[in-house]
């Protein structure tokens, strides 16, 4: 058994911002990323930028303002910030003949990616915003088809409960208990095969489980493939045939207590996309037993409570804390990374 340690943030590394649906030609949108507040746009030549969403004159959110050429305008006072450098290039209320440089004034920008219509923005540990990524993010090329489900809900808990929770195997039957799903009363034995993966970990193509009545709404033969990668990104690919279904779970930290879970599926499986209104009723339900679960959950942590790890049912989160060691301690000490994962079975009941 292993006592479950909490840790911080992993920086130096890509967060998932979101769609490029979400982000629209000149307009901006907020959002706050390991307690640090951003804004994001889409200048008018389509590309993003990201930069710190606080003025620094009196702290007002850009995201609320607007993208006028390549700058933000602030809301309060009109300052505008260039969206490259984050060098203030205009302050409205100086007359001509006050000798003031604004553009000693800047905002933090950040490294953005916008890839396989998933944006992302890179965050460093230091203030050298703009420090070339250690690693680019996750190449996922069949998000670029549209979404048949894309839902998500803000989870009462630090980030590693959410990902403890995410890659969990064993809480299915008594968390997500219906009829169309798993039940205590059909647990079976499972045997999975486990290999490292660049930044995480993937459990090998397999067939999916015969007592979850959810896949067998998808006929043939299928076999899935899942992969976890840090910060918190993990992907269920289901192949039939030539057919495909990508299931990409993403849980970001909003602050020490609050994490975002979304939940994004693509297909080219026609009964899929037919069954999607009923399939979007299931997983906005599905995520929020697991969110109820943690909200429980609170009650017990609220005392500081030694927590384990047993073998081979939460090898996974063992592995997700040994990765987060591993990935610290390379960028502290500019070395490769070096993944703990050894390939192995596990054996679990669920």
């Amino acid at each position: 058994m292993t006592e479950i340690h909490e840790n911080n943030f992993l920086f130096n590394t890509w967060y998932f911002i979101g769609t490029s649906k979400e982000i629209k030609l000149g307009k901006m949108k907020r959002k706050v990323i390991a307690d640090q507040p951003l804004v994001v746009g889409r200048r008018k030549n389509g590309s993003i930028f990201i930069m710190r969403d606080i003025c620094p004159h009196r702290a007002a959110p850009l995201s609320e303002g607007c993208i006028i050429g390549n700058t933000v305008e602030c809301p309060y006072h009109g300052w505008r910030f260039d969206v490259d450098s984050g060098v203030c290039k205009l302050i409205p209320s100086l007359t001509e003949d006050q000798k003031f440089n604004s553009e000693r004034i800047s905002v933090p920008t950040y490294i953005t990616k916008e890839q396989d219509n998933l944006i992302w923005v890179y965050l460093a540990n230091d203030n050298n915003f703009t420090n070339k990524p250690y690693i680019q993010p996750y190449n996922l090329p069949f998000s670029t088809k549209n979404a048949i489900i894309d839902y998500s809900c803000v989870l009462e808990c630090n980030i590693d409960h959410a990902v403890i929770g995410l890659i969990d195997p064993a809480h299915g039957p008594y968390v997500h208990k219906q009829w169309w799903w798993r039940s205590p009363k059909k647990i079976h034995d499972k045997v999975k095969h486990f290999e490292p993966f660049l930044f995480g970990f993937t459990m090998k193509p397999h067939p999916p489980s015969s007592n979850s009545f959810a896949y067998k709404l998808l006929g043939g033969k299928p076999l899935t493939e899942i992969v976890f990668q840090i910060p918190g990104f993990r992907t269920e690919e289901i192949k039939i045939g030539k057919k495909t279904l990508l299931s990409i779970t993403i849980v970001t930290p909003i602050s020490e207590s609050k994490t975002e879970i979304r939940q994004i599926f693509f297909t080219d499986l026609n009964i899929i996309k037919i069954l999607s209104p009923l399939l979007k009723i299931f997983t906005r339900k599905f995520i929020h037993q697991d969110a109820n679960i943690i909200k429980l959950q609170q009650l017990g942590l609220a005392y500081n409570p030694k927590m384990m790890l047993i073998d081979d049912a939460n090898t996974q989160a063992k592995w997700y804390y040994a990765i987060k060691k591993e990935w610290n301690d390379c960028i502290k000490k500019g070395r490769e990374f070096q993944n703990p994962v050894k390939a192995t079975t596990l054996k679990w009941r669920t």
